[in-house]
């Protein structure tokens, strides 16, 4: 493959990655972050805010592919999404669920660099048994709702800026949880001003503010921090598991896209983005 060939490739799988990382933002039991983990851009990414001098010009190739790629995830998956929710909310889960599930043995590679000491594996089932009493609870014990406003969504975008700088948060899922999740669906797919002017405010302050410590933690106590998100990510795929459907039919789409999901995770997950750097 000659070097124009090779650039375009790279352009187009960064293009995508950024689609799926900014999709992951809203897709419930999805973190933007996991996913630019197993992609291989996240490092990259948390560098580029933490030391831009250096990380930029070495880095800034993808800046474009992925911006563009994450803008067009972000506000086409919440359009599309609203509106498969509406006629099956079961099918759209389970190709949630196939997505994240294509993720987790790369996912769990990564985690596994540093070795896996016994206080790597306490963090996995802590964070697992946290966040899936948590979630569980919120969801389907008290089942709490919010009324949307403006801090509402400010709240929301802060979640969503947590889920891009700590991979395993899944904001979409206490969005969900809070009832909050259908009117930001909605807002992003109309372009609402209100929705619009307080989450991505919201979310680009809190990547800013938090990118610094995330980066140290994640130095200092590698093994833990990627265990815990496996825990992460285990629980709240578990509390999104599909439980009613409306018939053999929907079962089926189900598990098709389902499989549709995981193999394209799968894919992404696997392609070497570090070949001929």
């Amino acid at each position: 493959m000659d070097e124009r060939k090779r650039r375009r490739a790279h352009w187009l799988r960064d293009f995508l990655c950024g689609v799926l990382i900014g999709a992951g933002a809203i897709l419930p039991g999805v973190s933007g972050g996991v996913l630019a983990v197993v992609f291989g851009v996240y490092r990259p990414f948390m560098d580029m805010l933490t030391r831009p001098r250096k990380a930029v010009p070495q880095h800034w190739r993808m800046l474009v592919p992925l911006g563009l790629g994450w803008a067009a995830g972000f506000m086409g998956v919440a359009r599309g999404i609203s509106a498969a929710m509406t006629l099956s909310d079961a099918a759209t889960y389970w190709l949630f669920i196939g997505l994240i599930a294509g993720t987790a043995p790369s996912l769990f590679r990564e985690a596994g660099k540093e070795g896996r000491s016994p206080s790597a594996w306490a963090s996995f089932l802590l964070c697992a048994a946290a966040v899936f009493a948590g979630l569980f609870y919120v969801s389907r014990v008290v089942r709490v709702q919010v009324e949307p406003g403006f801090w509402w969504y400010n709240f929301c975008g802060a979640l969503w800026g947590m889920g891009v700088v700590i991979p395993g948060m899944t904001s979409s899922s206490v969005m969900m949880a809070l009832g909050l999740y259908q009117p930001m669906l909605e807002g992003l797919a109309r372009l609402d001003f209100l929705v619009l002017s307080a989450a991505l405010p919201g979310m680009f302050l809190t990547i800013a503010l938090l990118a610094r410590l995330v980066t140290w933690f994640f130095r200092r106590h590698y093994a833990a921090a990627f265990h815990g998100i496996l825990g992460f990510v285990m629980a709240s795929t578990l509390v999104i598991l599909p439980t009613e459907y409306a018939g053999p039919g929907e079962m089926v789409l189900s598990a098709v896209l389902c499989a549709a999901g995981f193999a394209l995770a799968f894919f992404l997950a696997g392609l070497d983005r570090r070949e001929g750097e």
